[in-house]
């Protein structure tokens, strides 16, 4: 008989310490060949297909669908090949709760830690009974009117997002920092950039983008985010972009973002976004970056107030583009067109000076866009 090995929950982010088996789509007794999909994964962002490593049979399955487990914790046992030295594995997950997908619903809506309510089925699995129980002993609150209309049901990636999303705006400390780009030269050279044939057309989110990532190079003490309680740096100026597609709102990351001209970073990113609205996104693309650019301008919005993605430390809202006279040296009334940018940032990694002088970099590359043009040049300047 074959030596079985286990199946582990992946770590598909820096910042991944547990993730929501979803759905499997493997049977106890079914072979599968590399590439195959085995189960879907909930994680910050998106829900991933995690495929099959090599050939094998799958053997027992060790998680039901609907549980969250830490990253590194056995989810499956087949006759394939056991995990490399190195992995998730080298360090014990420490035990999971048992629980129904409904009773970890419960919970979470009502606020109670599974860890303190006795399960009442086999091997001690919390059940919906049990939670409801603990939920009935609690001191009454004011009865509250139900909503008025039909709920509506979310498929899994709007649902994730809104609960990720949720626990990010309570967990991290925002703040935000704002400002105002006159980008009357940008707009001149994107035009006259997209004047010419064949090459890909620019927009202001590309400029953003850009700018963002060469800010990163001229910050590198900036690059970094917040996982367990310390600071991790970065290495590479990576930003990711918002991107609104039929399946609901996706973050992937353009990697090095700033190290690549303009025309570049246009190239790179339609070729992104298409794979995005296709649902053609590679686990890569998904995890990474300190920072994200969310572009609301096209729908007429003075400016967005953004939080900030679970697992990043920034994330920068961009308005419209606006037509105002300002006084120029003299005194005199001078149009301008202004781009309005807030920053929103983790105050455990970033102070508000440091959110401003990196906002400010990036407001200058805006403003001097043939920076944009060139092969940037790593350090402050």
């Amino acid at each position: 008989m074959p030596a079985l090995s286990d199946i582990l929950m992946p770590k598909l982010g820096l910042t991944m310490t547990e993730g929501l088996l979803a759905e499997w789509r493997v049977q106890p007794g079914d072979a599968v060949r590399q590439g195959d999909i085995l189960f879907v994964v909930e994680t910050d962002k998106i829900a991933t297909e995690i495929e099959a490593a090599g050939d094998g049979e799958i053997r027992h399955r060790l998680v039901e669908a609907g549980e969250t487990v830490p990253v590194g914790t056995p989810v499956a046992r087949w006759t394939g090949e056991a995990p490399e030295a190195g992995e998730e594995r080298a360090t014990p997950p420490p035990p999971r709760v048992k629980a129904t997908p409904l009773a970890r619903r419960m919970a979470r809506a009502g606020g109670l830690d599974l860890a303190a309510i006795k399960g009442s089925g086999p091997g001690q699995r919390i059940k919906a009974a049990d939670v409801a129980r603990v939920l009935a002993s609690r001191p009454e609150e004011a009865p509250r009117a139900a909503p008025a209309g039909e709920a509506m049901a979310l498929d899994r990636v709007r649902l994730t997002a809104a609960r990720r999303l949720a626990e990010a705006k309570r967990e991290i400390p925002h703040f935000y920092v704002g400002a105002a780009a006159e980008v009357s030269r940008l707009l001149a050279l994107r035009d006259e950039l997209n004047a010419h044939p064949g090459a890909a057309r620019v927009t202001l989110t590309h400029a953003v983008v850009a700018a963002a990532g060469r800010a990163l190079l001229e910050e590198p003490d900036l690059n970094r985010v917040w996982a367990e309680d310390s600071w991790v740096q970065l290495e590479n100026p990576d930003v990711g972009v918002a991107i609104d597609t039929p399946r609901g709102l996706f973050a992937p990351v353009l990697a090095d973002a700033g190290h690549w001209p303009l025309d570049v970073v246009a190239s790179r990113m339609n070729a992104m976004v298409a794979r995005a609205r296709e649902g053609r996104l590679a686990h890569g693309e998904m995890s990474g970056g300190a920072i994200t650019v969310s572009n609301v301008g096209m729908h007429g919005a003075r400016f967005l107030v953004p939080i900030v993605n679970p697992g990043q430390s920034m994330i920068l809202g961009v308005g419209a583009v606006e037509s105002l006279f300002r006084p120029d040296p003299e005194g005199r009334p001078a149009l301008r067109r202004e781009l309005t940018l807030v920053l929103a940032a983790d105050h455990r990694v970033l102070d508000g000076a440091a959110a401003a002088g990196f906002l400010a970099r990036i407001v200058a590359n805006l403003e001097q866009p043939l920076r944009l043009l060139r092969t940037p040049v790593e350090g402050k300047n």
